[in-house]
């Protein structure tokens, strides 16, 4: 088949796979199954062998990958259920105060939460960032929706252990410890300088208080339910008027998995969305609660240095293996909330998790099928024909790429998995780090985060603003990040 070809049928299976989600409205895990099958047939590999790379791609990166959700999501469930996210919030603003805590916020989001569930996480921090925001000034509430726009998506794609970061290491074959370290790397000051960048234009005329934010807003008192749980339930009343109920949603959503509506996106969610407490928690300090997820983080980091310094033993080896240090910091996480919260709770939020990760799973194993296929068709030969490794060229396409099927889905997950499948097979082949395809697909799909995500209305909602100044927040301020995250990753390319 000439190279032409096998790229038309490559393009023409993408846009077949954003029309399936977009406007047949077909589940996105099935959606790039079904992409996949059509791609290897035809470009001519036969039923036989399109099936077999169908379930050998799968199977593949959830020999990588899947564990490492699994623990993840089932760590940040139980975080979650310890109410850690909270206590979080309140220290941030006592330590670094109404000019700083905006930077802490969005950095302590974007790196230390993210085996949180995006939607947990929103949920939780969401309704104390509002209370935040009238200490910040005039604007607080601009600062305070904007830097939490950009730590949420940021973190989905660039910072190990969140759910696409992984998927997408395990897409590329990047240890998970690289992963991390250059992640970090990437996504510290990409948050700080897009944060920065956007306080700039919001104290030059970009915000609004009187048309980007919501000027109704009634609380009601703060109750105490008969098991000793703090709830805090709002009523809203967003642009349209009407008064809008709280509403909780748990679903992959959140991830940049699919979209939401206006109507099925606004009122305040409630301040804790726990299970009820059979008895009062015990008072936990930040250290004891999030010590043994920040101790997993540490071995797969230490590994990846006594990697890179030649030093290896085979215990080091083994406590540092990414699957071994997360399954440590979700052991030690249960055992302290077991101590504080009791086992029921812990079971329901374990319970909660797997209902979480097996949604995640499924995606993921759908994106190592059609990365799978891409390789199989020959794509990655033929575009590595058009590109060097001493070029940026590769970063940029798979920016845009990500970027593009972003725009169209308005998936965060589904676009960074697809763009950093389709150029998988071409690192072997240009000799560049694959970490930085890792990079620059994530920071491609961060581009314009408009009204098909749902996390833009949860976010608009959940924070007092209009759609209009979601759009300047949630939108405007993510692309900021997209575009410097970019050039950050291309500044690392240098070194390399």
């Amino acid at each position: 088949m000439e190279d032409w070809q096998t790229l038309s049928i490559t393009g023409a299976v993408i846009v077949g796979i954003v029309v399936m989600i977009l406007r047949l409205r077909l589940n996105p895990a099935m959606s790039l199954v079904i992409g996949a099958a059509v791609l290897g047939l035809l470009t001519g590999l036969g039923a036989a062998d399109t099936t077999k790379t169908l379930m050998t791609g799968f199977g593949d990166i959830m020999t990588k990958v899947g564990l490492l959700i699994a623990w993840g999501v089932l760590m940040g469930a139980i975080l979650n259920e310890m109410g850690a996210i909270s206590k979080l919030v309140d220290k941030l603003l006592h330590v670094f105060g109404p000019k700083g805590v905006p930077y802490a916020l969005g950095l302590t989001i974007g790196t230390l939460l993210q085996s949180i569930f995006l939607d947990v996480l929103l949920v939780m921090s969401a309704p104390l960032a509002r209370r935040i925001a009238p200490k910040l000034g005039k604007y607080g509430t601009a600062k305070i929706a904007t830097a939490m726009a950009i730590s949420l998506e940021c973190g989905i794609v660039l910072m190990v252990p969140g759910v696409a970061t992984v998927a997408l290491a395990g897409l590329l074959q990047v240890p998970l410890g690289e992963m991390l370290i250059f992640g970090l790397l990437v996504i510290i000051p990409t948050i700080v300088v897009s944060i920065i960048i956007m306080n700039f234009f919001i104290h030059r005329g970009l915000w609004k208080t009187e048309t980007d934010e919501e000027q109704a807003v009634a609380e009601s008192p703060v109750l105490e339910d008969t098991d000793g749980m703090v709830v805090h339930t709002h009523t809203h009343l967003h642009e349209h008027g009407q008064a809008a109920q709280p509403e909780n949603s748990h679903s992959l959503q959140s991830t940049g998995t699919g979209g939401g509506s206006p109507s099925s996106r606004v009122g305040l969610l409630p301040h804790d969305v726990r299970t009820p407490a059979s008895k009062k928690s015990r008072e936990l300090g930040l250290l004891v609660m999030f010590g043994p997820m920040l101790l997993s983080l540490v071995l797969i980091a230490s590994g990846a240095f006594l990697k890179m310094a030649g030093i290896t033993t085979e215990i080091t080896g083994f406590l540092s293996t990414p699957v071994v240090a997360l399954l440590i910091g979700l052991l030690g996480t249960s055992l302290v909330a077991r101590l504080t919260i009791g086992t029921k709770r812990v079971e329901a939020a374990v319970a909660n998790g797997f209902k979480e990760s097996g949604q995640i799973l499924i995606l993921t194993g759908a994106g190592g099928s059609l990365a799978a296929m891409v390789a199989t068709s020959g794509m990655g030969e033929i575009l590595g024909k058009y590109f060097t490794a001493s070029s940026f060229a590769p970063l940029l396409v798979v920016w845009a790429i990500a970027a593009v099927l972003h725009i169209a889905v308005g998936s965060v997950s589904i676009s960074a998995i697809t763009a950093a499948g389709l150029l998988a097979p071409i690192a072997p082949a240009l000799g560049i780090n694959p970490v930085l395809l890792a990079l620059a697909a994530g920071a491609g799909s961060l581009f314009i985060v408009h009204v098909t995500s749902n996390t833009f209305w949860l976010l608009q909602s959940m924070l007092g603003q209009t759609t209009r100044g979601t759009l300047k927040s949630c939108t405007l301020g993510v692309s900021v990040a997209s575009v410097v995250a970019l050039g950050f990753t291309l500044v690392l390319s240098i070194f390399i």
